[in-house]
């Protein structure tokens, strides 16, 4: 399996206008767009900094053939559980379910089976009005809007018990000593195979330095927990093959990817670094805090 890797770079001073063009290195010519939501050819891409529709184009793009190494943050897939719950044996395959029917939808549509299409999406609409985790989900909302936070409450209990990865976001947001790491997962029908057991996640990292010091990124350690409460640690130098340095008020963005063998995980981890403003300065440890891998959808915003 393959992965990708993609960096940004972000500057947050609020000053003099500046817009800054550089040529984009990719795989085939294609990328995936911050959103990842389309897959679309780039050639270069000219970021105005204070626009009010800022857009990150892609800077640079490197693959790794084996899935595994400095560009995958993910490294192996992880090996099953041989012990699930029945909980989770009944999340699991109603997610692999809903991750084969999207990919079904998505086939019938490009051989243009438009009927077929329409089938495979009436069904995917019954199955996101019955799943208990999309309705749990919409309850709790519902209940939080309304102030009735004992059902809300009711609710998250009843959620956890079937399906406890379903109660994490697909983002996260942590800061540290002045560092704030904001993250943002997604699943990538197109690099999954569902009828194999083969789940491939992307995500999105924002770093942003609020502090007065300029820092380091030294070491990345993530922490990745599959379906089946099957846990894996991977530790690595830099990230994306770098050691950035992140200015004060300016910030670090890049992407990355995990396969799975489950629809749905979750991963944390943190990131060493150090002040070098000084010499001498001892490292840190910077939190990035727990977010979910699902093939399910999620009403978190993208940053």
């Amino acid at each position: 399996m393959h992965s990708f890797s993609l960096k940004f770079f972000t500057d947050l001073n609020s000053g003099a206008t500046r817009s800054t063009c550089f040529p984009a290195r990719l795989d085939h010519g294609l990328a995936i767009d911050l959103d990842f939501g389309r897959r679309k050819r780039v050639g270069s891409g000219c970021w105005d900094r204070d626009s009010a529709a800022r857009k990150c184009w892609v800077v640079s793009c490197a693959v790794d053939g084996n899935g595994t190494g400095g560009n995958a943050g993910g490294g192996e897939i992880p090996s099953l559980d041989p012990n699930p719950t029945q909980n989770q044996r009944s999340f699991l395959s109603r997610s692999q379910t809903y991750a084969t029917l999207k990919q079904q939808m998505e086939a019938a549509a490009k051989s243009e089976d438009y009927k077929e299409a329409a089938r495979i999406r009436d069904s995917l609409k019954i199955f996101e009005e019955e799943e208990p985790v999309l309705r749990f989900r919409k309850l709790i909302k519902e209940a939080v809007a309304a102030e009735r936070f004992e059902d809300a409450a009711r609710y998250r209990d009843e959620l956890k018990e079937i399906a406890p990865h379903s109660l994490l976001k697909c983002s996260s947001d942590a800061t540290t000593l002045g560092i704030r790491v904001q993250v943002r997962s997604v699943y990538i029908e197109g690099r999954s195979l569902p009828s194999r057991g083969q789940y491939f996640f992307a995500y999105r990292i924002r770093i942003t330095n609020n502090s007065d010091r300029p820092v380091q990124l030294l070491r990345r350690h993530w922490i990745i927990t599959d379906g089946n409460e099957k846990t894996e640690n991977v530790w690595g130098i830099g990230v994306i093959g770098e050691q950035p340095v992140i200015l004060p008020k300016t910030g670090f963005e890049y992407s990355s990817a995990c396969p799975l063998s489950t629809p749905s995980g979750r991963m944390e981890g943190d990131f060493e670094m150090k002040h070098i403003d000084r010499v001498g300065s001892p490292t840190f440890n910077v939190a990035i805090a727990p977010f979910s891998l699902s093939t399910l959808r999620d009403d978190a915003n993208t940053f």
